[in-house]
């Protein structure tokens, strides 16, 4: 199957929870979007703050808008200071240029949707984004 099912949003979620859980990590938040950009899963674990879920959709999101993971718009931010003001601005300020937003890419290597993390580190929250794509049988892309 090369689509994005809730079933798999789900089963991303609760692994990469549980990778978190395994690392000793912070609380997480952890978003899906499909490759349209619209929420497939949230979830966010108890004592997580209150702004995850716009910190991980704009990871997500900035990672589906660009078409490679939020590693590589941190990169930019960096070094293309101009650039990440100008996405912000047509974006509407929703892109997080930081690590933890990772493409969810099918068999084939098309982009079906993308995973956001935040929470504790950003390479952490990586990490964990990875662990949950994987274990779908999706490739992930950071960027």
């Amino acid at each position: 199957m090369t689509d994005l099912s809730l079933a798999k949003s789900l089963k991303i979620i609760t692994t990469a929870l549980a990778k978190g859980k395994e690392l000793g990590l912070k609380p997480l938040a952890v978003v899906v979007l499909d490759a349209g950009g619209h929420v497939k899963a949230f979830q966010r674990q108890d004592g997580a703050s209150m702004m995850r879920f716009e910190i991980a959709s704009g990871k997500a999101y900035g990672a589906l808008a660009v078409g490679i993971g939020s590693r590589w718009l941190n990169a930019q931010a960096e070094t293309r200071p101009h650039f990440l003001e100008g996405l912000s601005a047509v974006s509407g300020g929703r892109i997080v240029a930081i690590p933890g937003g990772v493409l969810i890419r099918n068999r084939k290597g098309a982009i079906i949707g993308a995973v956001g993390i935040t929470g504790d580190t950003s390479d952490n929250d990586e990490i964990a984004a990875i662990a949950g794509i994987e274990a779908t049988g999706f490739t992930p892309d950071a960027g």
